[in-house]
C-alpha cells in the first residue's frame, strides 16, 4: 500500500513538473526569448529546432495523457527524448500531412501575435553584425548605402515569397499549409527524381553559416578583447584561446533552457550599445567629413561589403517557422514590412554616422575607434554578449549535424551517437569538442572579422536569402504568378548570383592572402 501510494504521488510530481516546463516555456516564447538571438541566422529549421525546449515540453504533456488513456500503449523509455526527431509515437490529434509540425502549430502550443514575431525577426536582422556595416560604407560609399536600402525591399520580398510556397490549393480551391520548413519546400522543388536532394542543399548551407557564425563571435571576442587592452602582452590569437576556453562547455549543452534566459537581456544589452555609438558619433557632428563619402567604389574591397550587408539581413531560414507561430498569418507581411523598414532606417543611419566620424580611420568593427575610455567598457559588454550568444547556434549546428548524420533513421551516414537512454555517447561528445575546436583554429588562422562575414553573406546568406526562394517560387508557383511577379524573381536570381559569387571570390582571395600571412607569421 505504501508503495502504492509513493508511486502515485511520483508521477503527480512529475506531471506537474512537466506541465510546470511547458507553462515557463510557453512564457519565454511569448516574451521573445525563443528566437531572441536569431541575428546570425540562427534558423528554426526542422520544425523550429531552436523552439527545442519549448515543444518538447509541450509534447512530454501531450504522449504522458495520451499513454493514460485506455488501450494505448506506453511509450519506450526513449521515445520522449527523441520526440523532438519525430521518431517517438504522434499524438492522436496529429495529421498524416502536418505530422508533429502540424500537432505544434495547432492549439495545443501558445500563439505569438505579430508585434512578436517582429520582435524576433528584429533580432535576426539587428544583430551585433551591424557592428560591420560602417566598414561596408568605408568601401561603398552612398552605394554601400543604396545596398543596405536595396538588401531591405529585396530581403523582404523573398521572405514573403518563401511563405508562399508553404501554401497551395486543395480540392476545393482553398489555399492551406503543406509544408512547414524551409527544408519541406527545398525537398518539394527536387521531388520526385531527388526527393531528398534539396533538403540536404539547404541542410549543407544552414550548417555553414551557423558554424561559420560561431566562428565570428569567437574572433570579435579576440579582436574586442586585444583592442580594448592593447597595453597587456596578450596578444588577439590568445584572447581567442582564452575566448573558446570559456565556450568549451557548450559541448556538453542537452538543450537551450539555461542560455535562453539570458537571450533577451543579450538583445537590449545590444540597443544600449548601439546607442552609446551614436550618441558619441552624434557629439562629433560638427566635425563629420562629408566630403569623404564617395560615389566612387573600391572594385577589389566593395564586393565584400556585399556579403558583410547581406550579411546582417539573414533571416530567411527561420520564417516558415515564425509564421506557422503567428496567432493571425495574414499578419505576416505588415510585419515584414514594417520590421524591415525599420531595419533599413536603422542600418543606414547607422552606419552613415559611424563612418562620419571616423571616416578613413573605419576599422572592421566599429567600437574599435571608440576613445579608450568607454571602447573598454563597451567591448566587455560586447564579448559578454557574443560568448552568451555562441551557444545558440552551435547548439543549433549539433542538431542539424546529428539529425542528418546519426538520427536519420536508416539513412544515416553514422551510427546514432545517443544510447538506449538517451544519452550522449562519449565519442558524441568528442565530435562536438572537436567543433569548438574547429571554430578556434579558424578564428586564429583567419581573424578577420569584415572577411569572414562577407565570405559567409556572399556564399550561404545570398544563397537563402536571394537565390533559393526565387527559385523555389518559380518552381513551385510559376503557373499561377503574375508577369511582375516572375520579372522580379528571374531578376533578383541573376543580380543575387553575380553579387554572391563575386563577393565569394574577393572575399576568398581575401581569406587566402589572410591565411598565407598568418601561416608565415
Amino acid at each position: 500500500m505504501a508503495t502504492l501510494l509513493r508511486s502515485k504521488l511520483s508521477n503527480v510530481a512529475t506531471s506537474v513538473s512537466n506541465k510546470s516546463q511547458a507553462k515557463m516555456s510557453g512564457m519565454f516564447a511569448r516574451m521573445g526569448f525563443q528566437a531572441a538571438t536569431d541575428e546570425e541566422a540562427v534558423g528554426f529549421a526542422h520544425c523550429d529546432d531552436l523552439d527545442m525546449e519549448h515543444r518538447q515540453g509541450l509534447q512530454m504533456d501531450i504522449l504522458k495523457s495520451d499513454s493514460g488513456e485506455e488501450g494505448a500503449e506506453p511509450p519506450l523509455e526513449g521515445d520522449i527524448h527523441y520526440q523532438r526527431d519525430g521518431t517517438g509515437p504522434l499524438p492522436p490529434s496529429a495529421s498524416k500531412e502536418g505530422g508533429v509540425c502540424s500537432e505544434l502549430s495547432g492549439q495545443g502550443k501558445p500563439k505569438i501575435t505579430a508585434w512578436e514575431a517582429g520582435w524576433n525577426v528584429t533580432n535576426a536582422i539587428q544583430g551585433m553584425f551591424v557592428l560591420g556595416l560602417p566598414y561596408a560604407i568605408l568601401h561603398g560609399g552612398y552605394l554601400g548605402l543604396f545596398l543596405i536600402i536595396f538588401a531591405a525591399v529585396v530581403c523582404c520580398y523573398t521572405g514573403k515569397i518563401l511563405i508562399a510556397c508553404l501554401y497551395e490549393e486543395n480540392e476545393d480551391g482553398e489555399i492551406v499549409r503543406v509544408r512547414d520548413s524551409y527544408v519541406d519546400i527545398a525537398n518539394a522543388c527536387c521531388a520526385p527524381r531527388f526527393p531528398t536532394l534539396g533538403g540536404r542543399i539547404v541542410n549543407v548551407a544552414q550548417i555553414i553559416e551557423l558554424v561559420m557564425t560561431c566562428i565570428l563571435y569567437v574572433v570579435v571576442s579576440g579582436n574586442l578583447m586585444y583592442n580594448s587592452f592593447p597595453n597587456l602582452p596578450v596578444s588577439q590569437k590568445s584572447w581567442s584561446i582564452i575566448a573558446t576556453a570559456v565556450l568549451l562547455p557548450c559541448a556538453f549543452l542537452k538543450n537551450l533552457k539555461a542560455v535562453s534566459k539570458f537571450s533577451l537581456l543579450c538583445t537590449l544589452a545590444h540597443f544600449v550599445i548601439n546607442i552609446l555609438v551614436i550618441a558619441y558619433c552624434l557629439s562629433r557632428a560638427r566635425d563629420w567629413a562629408w566630403d569623404k563619402v564617395k560615389f566612387y567604389i573600391d572594385v577589389k574591397k566593395f564586393p565584400i561589403s556585399i556579403g558583410i550587408i547581406v550579411f546582417s539581413y539573414t533571416s530567411q531560414i527561420f520564417l516558415p517557422s515564425l509564421e506557422g507561430n503567428m496567432q493571425n498569418p495574414k499578419e505576416f507581411h505588415c510585419m515584414m514590412n514594417w520590421t524591415h523598414i525599420a531595419a533599413c532606417i536603422l542600418k543606414g543611419l547607422f552606419a552613415l554616422v559611424a563612418y562620419l566620424t571616423w571616416a578613413d580611420e573605419t576599422k572592421e568593427v566599429i567600437t574599435d575607434n571608440l576613445p579608450s575610455t568607454i571602447r573598454a567598457v563597451v567591448n566587455i559588454f560586447l564579448v559578454a554578449k557574443a560568448l552568451l550568444s555562441y551557444p545558440l547556434p552551435f547548439f543549433a549546428a549539433v542538431e542539424v549535424l546529428e539529425r542528418s548524420l546519426f538520427q536519420d533513421g536508416n539513412r544515416a551516414f553514422f551510427p546514432n551517437c545517443y544510447g538506449g537512454d538517451g544519452r550522449l555517447k562519449s565519442w558524441g561528445l568528442t565530435l562536438r569538442c572537436a567543433l569548438v575546436v574547429f571554430t578556434l583554429l579558424m578564428a586564429i588562422y583567419v581573424p578577420h572579422f569584415a572577411l569572414l562575414m562577407g565570405l559567409t553573406g556572399s556564399l550561404t546568406g545570398a544563397g537563402l536569402c536571394f537565390l533559393l526562394p526565387s527559385l523555389f517560387h518559380l518552381k513551385l508557383l510559376w503557373r499561377k504568378l503574375l508577369w511582375h511577379h516572375v520579372f522580379f524573381d528571374v531578376a533578383i536570381f541573376v543580380i543575387g548570383g553575380i553579387c554572391s559569387v563575386s563577393g565569394f571570390i574577393h572575399s576568398l582571395e581575401g581569406l587566402i592572402e589572410a591565411f598565407r600571412t598568418n601561416a608565415e607569421d
